[in-house]
């Protein structure tokens, strides 16, 4: 390793003290140029096609965004005056949120129209069509997302699906955990878990709320709801 340092060194000094072998370093890497020309100028298209695509690609897709919020602005109108169906399916000049959703897909106007299909969707009481439209919704607002999560569970619970629904308000629970709205899912938790005889995972999650969130509001369903479920559990066993 030192004479290795040592011979680099030594090289340096050279290119620093003899200005002719400086010229002789560049002359040799002329010759480099000359003998790839044409290995080089393809390397160089190659990069050059690349950030040109990356370019266009990423004009394309905020094109592609800015049509599809325009495009959501009535359909959110419909939705808000609880026409579900003009929401879903649009009103004949307008696109609705299934379109849109599709249509725009990995925009994030896209991505929030799945989030509206979703709730319009359980509204009318297609609910596997619900669940299958908010498992595609994917946001980095945490109280949005942990929603959706809960939305899913709705979903689930309205198709008998009590396990599954439950796993999902816990999920709904633990995304960001906070004292507002993670008791809320882990008591929608607890009543899917009972409503699949589940007592035991029952009185888990509601012994969650009054251990971790003692100021909720759920609290005192929570010590009724978890008195009830041991009681079951000890019954089952």
């Amino acid at each position: 390793m030192a004479k290795e340092t040592v011979k680099k060194h030594s090289e340096f000094e050279e290119l620093v003290e003899n200005p002719d072998a400086l010229a002789d370093r560049f002359a040799g890497s002329e010759d480099f140029v000359k003998k790839n020309k044409t290995t080089l100028i393809g390397i160089f298209v190659a990069i050059a096609a690349v950030v040109v695509g990356a370019f266009l690609y990423y004009n394309y897709r905020s094109t592609q965004n800015q049509e599809a919020q325009e495009a959501m602005f009535q359909a959110v109108y419909h939705f808000e005056a609880d026409s579900m169906s003009k929401a879903l399916n649009g009103d004949g000049q307008y696109d609705g949120m299934l379109k849109i959703a599709d249509e725009y897909s990995g925009t994030e106007a896209g991505n929030l129209a799945n989030f509206y299909a979703g709730v319009a969707l359980l509204k009318e009481g297609k609910f596997a069509e619900a669940q299958a439209r908010l498992e595609k919704f994917d946001s980095d607002d945490y109280l949005l997302q942990a929603r959706a999560y809960s939305l899913v569970g709705d979903a689930l619970s309205e198709q008998g699906k009590n396990n599954e629904a439950a796993a999902q308000y816990v999920k709904a629970a633990d995304h960001n955990a906070n004292e507002f709205f993670s008791p809320q899912y882990l008591l929608k938790a607890g009543i899917a878990y009972e409503a699949s005889n589940d007592y035991k995972a029952a009185a888990e999650v509601y012994n969650r709320i009054v251990e971790n969130y003692a100021a909720a509001a759920e609290v005192n369903d929570a010590k009724k709801y978890k008195a009830r479920a041991e009681s079951l559990a000890g019954t089952a066993n």
